[in-house]
């Protein structure tokens, strides 16, 4: 049997050291994107892939992450004597129900296998989804529900992938397949860090979210420090599937933006604009203006 996916682990402790200065006292997290924060969009991901329980990992200076996801009363009650009733409503949708959210501290920075480490025992011996904060993904369903209903059919592990260019490949993590690769379910025999062309084994990249099983936590917990002198999350996986876990890679429909560089926050702000009904039009309008004045 199957076991359901009921935890998600999100790793905010990071310093967000590519998008400085805006980071030094804001966690990149929170960075907008249009009307909410970059993180908003994660975890909207995660309910809506029927995930139960979240649990962010934190840093220091990221207190405004666990603000943000609890009541604020002196605003909510202003914006009702205000008779703004449509944002307050707004604010109380997006509040987490009680109990349904956890945070837990990574007291120093020793890299993204080390913090997804640290929620382990809130995971317990259940599978476990990860979605990094970093990257958002527009798609309809959401990257992660599409996950899900692919690890009903298979379980084991999966690992979000996505085809790039091949002038690409090398400044990506990407995945080895076995055998042909026949629809969006890929089994997998390894995952290379950013190869030269000549040498990857595929065009598909990691794009940030896992469905992974409880033997990756054990795991994590004898793992050695890897690239960076870190505790590299991708070293655990390798070491799962090098065991005989079953991985597989999932090439999702949607596309990625990672927020934690500059350009690729502003290519997630433009996107969003575009599609969101305040600002459609104006940011269309603004995008003709300055293509007309080059």
């Amino acid at each position: 049997m199957i076991s359901p996916i009921r935890i998600a682990v999100l790793p905010v402790a990071g310093f967000g050291t590519r998008v400085l200065p805006a980071t030094k006292t804001v966690p990149k997290e929170m960075l907008p994107i249009v009307d909410r924060p970059a993180l908003q969009y994660v975890v909207d991901e995660a309910w809506a892939a029927g995930i139960e329980h979240i649990v962010f990992i934190t840093g220091r200076n990221k207190g405004a992450i666990e603000d943000y996801f609890d009541e604020a009363y002196e605003l909510e009650a202003a914006l009702r004597r205000k008779n703004k009733t449509a944002i307050a409503a707004e604010l109380k949708r997006l509040r987490p129900r009680e109990g349904t959210i956890s945070f837990v501290r990574q007291q120093a920075a020793r890299g993204l296998g080390h913090a997804v480490w640290c929620a382990r025992d809130i995971v317990g011996d259940q599978p476990f989804a990860v979605l990094l904060p970093d990257v958002i993904i527009k798609s309809e369903p959401g990257c992660l529900k599409q996950m899900v209903e692919a690890y009903g059919s298979v379980g084991g592990n999966i690992i979000a992938v996505d085809e790039v260019p091949e002038s690409d490949v090398d400044k990506y993590g990407v995945i080895a397949p076995k055998g042909d690769l026949d629809g969006p379910l890929i089994a997998m025999s390894g995952m290379v860090e950013k190869p030269a062309l000549a040498d990857a084994p595929s065009r598909y990249k990691i794009t940030g979210r896992y469905i992974l099983q409880p033997e990756v936590m054990e795991l994590l917990a004898t793992q050695d420090t890897g690239a960076g002198g870190e505790i590299q999350l991708t070293d655990a996986m390798a070491r799962a599937m090098d065991g005989g876990s079953p991985f597989h890679a999932f090439a999702y429909a949607g596309q990625d933006y990672d927020c934690g560089s500059k350009l690729g926050y502003f290519e997630a702000v433009l996107a969003h604009a575009l599609d969101h009904p305040e600002t459609a039009e104006g940011a269309k309008a603004l995008i003709a203006a300055a293509l007309s004045a080059d």
